[in-house]
């Protein structure tokens, strides 16, 4: 499906399967949890699902004499870290604007996990005081402006580089890589859980898995606490791609599936359930989850399992997307594990 489209190499090729052996046991073993890492898809800087969106997006950064990546995340972003390193990576100048999205006081949260390593990789880091919204932002558009007002090429790319016009293909990939994976496995994924925020990731795998039939397979757990709005951004964002890759259907609102349930007290802010599930994976499986993101999907399917939201003998696929650097941000909430 992504034949036609230009891709720079970031990551180490597919992403290893692993069946959560302890925690499918633990859980009644009804059904049967599996991982695919791409939090381990990359040497750059810890990787994450950031980088196989970027591999279609810096070929059109290179193409367009660009010298400088632009973007923008919360404080503890793991996107304006992926950025960071790819523009060491290719050369580039990198600027990032991080506003408060958190509304989390730990007294180290501003120095230490994705920060700091884009800091370390070089990156102009530009402290925003303004508060979560996964739309374009107009500190983002300053700072592009500000780019090329000192004389710099800059080459945008949004939050989570998810309505960047190239945004869905990377994830379109995966759903074509796990066909293949598939193939040598013997069976086919019934569902795949993902984490859903600014919404490409999603969107990508609804269109990449609606090529054979599983697009309503795709489950999405949202993590924006802005469900109505996200939703609205993977809809958009799938639509587009589908017409890119000339999937030849319509992806409608029902190919969307968007668990509304998991998300609170607010983004970015862990519930003592969110909590659990991170500290029940970590020791049943030595699998890191954090606090933001996979922390909150990965408690979604421990609940989905636990109210037979799957049938019994499903196969499920957790998609692990990254992100662990951030926990370092909540030293003080698991202070003792």
């Amino acid at each position: 499906m992504l034949e036609k489209f230009e891709r720079y190499p970031l990551t180490f090729g597919p992403t290893h399967i692993e069946k959560l052996e302890r925690l499918s046991e633990h859980l009644g073993g009804k059904v049967a949890l599996y991982a695919k890492r791409e939090d381990c898809n990359s040497g750059l800087a810890f990787g994450g699902n950031k980088l196989r969106k970027l591999e279609y997006i810096i070929p059109d950064a290179i193409a367009s004499n660009a010298d400088t990546l632009v973007s923008i995340g919360g404080v503890q972003s793991n996107h304006t870290r992926m950025i960071a390193a790819v523009a060491a990576k290719i050369g580039f100048k990198c600027r990032l604007v991080q506003e408060s999205w958190v509304p989390h006081e730990d007294a180290v949260y501003d120095r230490v996990g994705n920060i700091l390593l884009s800091r370390i990789m070089g990156a102009d880091v530009q402290m925003v005081d303004e508060g979560f919204d996964i739309g374009i932002r107009q500190s983002w558009e300053e700072a592009i402006e500000d780019v090329k007002a000192k004389g710099g090429h800059p080459y945008p790319i949004p939050a989570g580089a998810s309505v960047h016009k190239y945004g869905g293909l990377g994830y379109v990939g995966f759903a074509e890589e796990v066909r293949a994976q598939e193939e040598e496995l013997g069976f086919k994924f019934d569902y795949i859980v993902v984490c859903t925020v600014t919404g490409s990731t999603h969107a990508g795998m609804t269109v990449g898995f609606a090529k054979d039939g599983r697009a309503r397979n795709v489950i999405g757990i949202d993590a924006s606490f802005t469900p109505a709005q996200t939703k609205a951004q993977v809809l958009e964002i799938a639509q587009r791609t589908a017409g890119l890759v000339e999937l030849g259907r319509e992806i409608t609102e029902d190919d969307i599936v968007l668990v509304e349930d998991y998300a609170y007290p607010v983004y970015g802010v862990p519930s003592d359930e969110t909590k659990a599930a991170i500290r029940l994976c970590a020791r049943l499986e030595g699998m890191i989850t954090d606090p933001v993101y996979e922390g909150k999907s990965m408690q979604g399917m421990i609940d989905l399992v636990k109210k037979g939201y799957f049938p019994e003998g499903s196969n499920v696929l957790y998609a692990h997307l990254g992100g662990a650097p951030a926990i370092n941000g909540y030293a003080y909430t698991f202070r003792n594990g």
